[in-house]
């Protein structure tokens, strides 16, 4: 089993990518695999609303990791996605990282367990966590909780460290991320798989 982390914050080992790291530390702990993939500290596009992936399950953009993205997570058992806090929201590259990654490979992902990790100096963290959970239950992921809001708080890695009680939710989002895969290898083997879908229904509200 497998879970991809990815790091939203444009510091490849800043803040986020030391609570993703206690998270990833946990989970192998637990036998599970972990690959860390940072978005980047460059330009990331924003959706274009073209439909070019519909078809191809890929975004037509590829000058970023989006779509590097999408084929990790497709072979991944399970995801967590880390951002920092910018103006009490996710980081923008990270929101179009992800407006583009769910758009495109979103067929891809569901029934794999999702969690969230946010980091901010301050505050803005539930806020943000708010923002990302959505990208997770839209997509029919599982989302994996700890026994607090899964955030860290510092202005620095060292700082993020000293957070006892962040650090433990990290872990605990971990070890229950961990349990819920085994849970779900052990209904696999059982023969029991996930619900079939229903014919999709759209509908809008102009008449």
């Amino acid at each position: 089993m497998k879970v991809l982390l990815i790091n939203g914050s444009p510091h490849e080992k800043g803040c986020t990518y030391t609570a993703l790291c206690e998270v990833a530390g946990q989970l192998q702990k637990q036998g599970i695999e972990t690959e860390l993939l940072h978005i980047g500290s460059g330009d990331v596009r924003g959706c274009a609303a073209c439909g070019g992936c519909a078809q191809s399950g890929h975004c037509v953009f590829n000058d970023d990791r989006v779509n590097e993205a999408i084929d990790k997570l497709s072979q991944a058992d399970g995801l967590v996605i880390g951002a920092p806090v910018h103006y009490a929201s996710p980081a923008g590259a990270m929101l179009s990282f992800l407006d583009r990654m769910f758009f495109a490979g979103s067929k891809n992902f569901a029934h794999k367990p999702g969690a969230c990790v946010t980091s901010a100096r301050r505050a803005g963290t539930t806020a943000s966590l708010d923002v990302l959970s959505k990208y997770l239950t839209i997509s029919q992921m599982p989302l994996v909780s700890a026994h607090y809001w899964p955030m860290v708080h510092g202005g620095s890695p060292e700082e993020v460290r000293q957070d006892a009680e962040g650090m433990q939710v990290m872990r605990r989002l971990g070890d229950n991320m961990a349990w819920l895969l085994r849970c779900m290898e052990a209904a696999k083997e059982k023969g029991i798989e996930p619900p079939a879908p229903e014919k999709r229904v759209w509908t809008n509200f102009i008449r």
